[in-house]
């Protein structure tokens, strides 16, 4: 398993020419004997290590007195791995051994190089739904898709994914993560210091049968099935309409490209432009599938066009969390290239952030502080009358993987009464955000690291979000959904309908 699979709610990565430097210093510096592999795992996980005590928000965070314990346990079980080391596999593995240790999607270190050996599988991918492990999808006639997976080699799927998914990546603690790591289960990708399954008991109904398992070389179906047994079929950016009077928002990345942004602003346009529509609706579908974060401005320019500006901004009045930047040289200078990217991107607001952000981290560094502290910035209020309330009934398909920006859009989703969860839990954050990533010298492993802090959020860290309704259909279509969504406003309507003919029944006569 490679942890850049593992990646979750990335705001913004590095700079393309760190990268290209890194590629090249791996062609020249990639070991060649089983000594010098050992050799590499042990310096890389010293200096990130040491780029995490030098950079990462947590080192002095008082209301987080156990980071710098969690920092020295990912780094003593690494180090313990890296010993045994022996190829690009053992390496691969032991750097993850350090990221597993943190536990935190934004904090992370992987190997950046193409291994030589392909990835192996049985045949199959699995899926977490509900409290069970599934066949998602399968190439092999005697094992099929739907099938339970009970256990392997007496180990139950519970232990299967702790010892052989969690202990290298992901995060168990949330619920989330199991439905979105899953589907790295039953691979080979070269790690020496797990046991792969051999013999596997699987259910079909009230059949239960044990199954010799056999590795091979995966084919084209295996990626294919991998990212849709979490993520279903991901539709393209933007608005559509199922059927009248349905308005379905698809949004699979707060990070997108020029395409993706056009399509956002037309759909917010739309959406604010067809108010009148929008009130009278049966439904708003806003579609997360394949969100793993990015920005906030995207789910903050959707949620007032839909609930209006002026509550959007007092409810973000009521949250007054506080941001801490770390001020390190080279998370400032990060900072500071960021500006003229949001310039470029035609976000202008941002990149007055993140100019004010970088000015106050330059001046901490100068007068020798660990962190600037931005002021409580909170919003201007609308004076100008609210629109319309919307009452329209707000369904939000939620992914396992969904954190950072896409847990952002939730807190305030679910603000408002008429909004309902659907899909799967949620993952959590940690209240590390912001990253840059760093390529070590000998080009083999980036380094994913958080640059500040907040303090009075009101999401705990953690915490994460558990849908009205779970989905736990194997396939997440969008013909699922929709069925869904269609059968819940089916509910309501035959629930309003019988407390009409109650309030009607109970309602007393007036005499005149």
């Amino acid at each position: 398993m490679r942890i850049a699979a593992l990646l979750c709610a990335v705001l913004i990565c590095s700079v393309a020419r760190a990268d290209a430097a890194g590629e090249a210093a791996s062609q020249l510096l990639t070991p060649t004997t089983p000594q010098a592999w050992s050799m590499a795992a042990k310096r890389d996980i010293e200096l990130t290590y040491q780029i995490y005590l030098a950079n990462h928000p947590g080192v002095f965070n008082t209301e987080d007195p156990q980071f710098a314990v969690r920092l020295a346990v990912a780094r003593k079980n690494a180090l313990t791995l890296a010993a045994q080391v022996k190829d690009a596999g053992g390496f691969s593995a032991a750097i993850d051994r350090f990221s597993a240790g943190l536990r935190d999607g934004h904090a992370l270190a992987y190997m950046d190089v193409a291994q030589s050996a392909a990835d192996r599988w049985p045949g199959f991918v699995a899926a977490w739904r509900g409290e069970g492990l599934y066949v998602y999808a399968s190439t092999l006639p005697e094992i099929k898709a739907g099938d339970e997976i009970l256990a392997c080699d007496h180990r139950s799927a519970n232990t299967l994914m702790l010892q052989n998914v969690f202990r290298f990546g992901g995060r168990p603690d949330e619920a989330g993560q199991w439905w979105s790591q899953a589907r790295n289960l039953f691979v080979d990708g070269g790690n020496p210091f797990v046991r792969l399954p051999k013999r596997c008991t699987f259910r079909t109904g009230d059949h239960v049968a044990t199954i010799d398992i056999t590795w091979r070389q995966t084919d084209a179906n295996y990626e294919t099935w991998r990212k849709a047994s979490y993520n279903g079929d991901v539709l393209k950016p933007g608005l559509t309409e199922p059927r009248p009077k349905l308005f379905w928002v698809a949004m699979p990345t707060f990070e997108p490209d020029d395409v993706a942004r056009d399509a956002y602003r037309k759909a917010i346009d739309t959406l604010r432009d067809r108010r009148s529509e929008i009130l009278s609706a049966d439904a708003i579908v806003i579609d997360l599938r394949n969100n793993q974060g990015g920005s906030s401005f995207w789910s903050e320019a959707l949620t007032q066009s839909l609930w209006g500006a002026g509550r959007i901004d007092r409810l973000r009045a009521s949250w007054p969390s506080r941001v801490w930047w770390r001020a390190s040289e080279d998370n400032t200078n990060y900072v500071e290239s960021l500006v003229a990217k949001f310039r470029a991107d035609g976000q202008p607001e941002s990149a007055s952030s993140f100019a004010s952000a970088a000015t106050g981290m330059r001046n901490a560094l100068r007068h020798e502080q660990r962190y600037y502290v931005e002021p409580l910035n909170l919003p201007s209020l609308s004076k100008g009358a609210d629109p319309a309330p919307l009452m329209t009934p707000v369904y939000v398909i939620v992914p396992g993987q969904c954190a950072s920006a896409c847990l952002d859009a939730l807190d305030v989703f679910t603000h408002f009464p008429n909004t309902k969860l659907i899909g799967s839990p949620s993952s959590a954050d940690t209240v590390y955000l912001e990253i840059r990533s760093q390529t070590l010298p000998d080009g083999l492993v980036k380094v994913v690291i958080p640059n500040k802090l907040y303090r009075n959020r009101p999401r705990a860290a953690g915490y994460y979000y558990r849908p009205a309704i779970e989905v736990d259909d194997l396939v997440w279509s969008t013909h699922t959904f929709v069925d869904v969504v269609e059968t819940d406003l089916k509910r309501g309507r035959r629930a309003a309908g019988r407390n009409q003919v109650v309030q009607q029944i109970e309602k007393p006569e007036v005499t005149r």
